[in-house]
């Protein structure tokens, strides 16, 4: 029985030291391969975050180094995402890399934005917004501004067929000083019709709107994710992996090639801006 006890402590010992011992290289290339912040992924593209976390400056040697950022630009992809093929990564990687005009991803820049996906609570029940922020100049600084929402419910109200014929405004009525508006706002279903063709709805003011008169109560953030148009010719989308493994953390979660010229019509296509 004596024995017994001495083999359960010395087992206990051993176990406990181990597990108090310094992490392996593989524990460690798992720590440094996730990707924990947005800032850290900035850093990791443009080659400014060395292969142990450390913050690199100009004056290093190896800081936006080709070799440095080819590795890193090789594992900050979805690798479970099929949809992105390693020939169009590699495509990317070159084009990013290339000798004579590198590309750098600007944390303060232009033509990259956030989208996030919210739960408000709206005449009782739980509705779903998309809001959309961009980083903006401030006085002393730089902020997060929003650009745009999106609001489903608020949606559905403006998705009508185009102006039928029995609704419209007599071009004669300035001669009744317009009387016959009283109708129009008795039967308003569908006043948007009277609108000029161009109209367009804007959800952000709806939804400051809504906002400001109680009707809108924040709850929760559901998901994350980014928008990034910097790269000349390229879109790529960014989202956070919490997972076991390498493959983990902000990771480019689509891939896109596309002109600069079409680049205007797919972000008012992401944001729902319809201006």
């Amino acid at each position: 029985m004596r024995k017994k006890l001495l083999f359960i402590l010395f087992t206990l010992l051993i176990s406990n030291f181990v597990s108090s011992q310094p992490r392996t290289n593989e524990d460690e290339t798992s720590l440094y391969a996730s990707t924990k912040q947005i800032n850290q992924f900035i850093r990791r593209f443009n080659g400014e975050e060395d292969l142990h976390g450390n913050r690199l400056y100009p004056e290093n040697k190896n800081y936006r180094s080709t070799q440095l950022r080819k590795k890193y630009l090789s594992n900050i992809f979805d690798n479970q995402n099929f949809n992105i093929s390693n020939n169009l990564k590699n495509e990317f990687i070159k084009d990013i890399l290339n000798s004579t005009n590198s590309k750098y991803f600007d944390f303060y820049g232009n033509n990259w934005f956030a989208e996030i996906s919210t739960d408000f609570l709206y005449n009782g029940k739980t509705e779903n917004i998309i809001l959309y922020l961009q980083i903006e100049k401030e006085t002393g600084g730089y902020k997060w501004s929003f650009i745009n929402a999106y609001f489903p419910s608020l949606d559905k109200e403006f998705k009508t067929n185009p102006p039928t014929t029995d609704k419209f405004i007599h071009p004669m009525s300035h001669e009744l000083e317009f009387m016959n508006l009283r109708k129009i706002f008795i039967h308003n279903k569908e006043i948007e019709h009277y609108a000029f063709k161009n109209y367009k709805p804007d959800y952000l003011s709806l939804f400051f709107l809504e906002t400001k008169r109680g009707k809108l109560q924040f709850v929760t953030v559901n998901e994350l994710k980014f928008h990034v148009f910097q790269i000349k010719d390229w879109y790529f989308e960014i989202q956070n992996f919490n997972r076991k493994g390498e493959n983990t953390g902000w990771l480019i979660s689509n891939l896109i090639k596309i002109p600069e010229k079409d680049k205007t019509s797919l972000i008012n296509l992401i944001t729902h801006n319809t201006n």
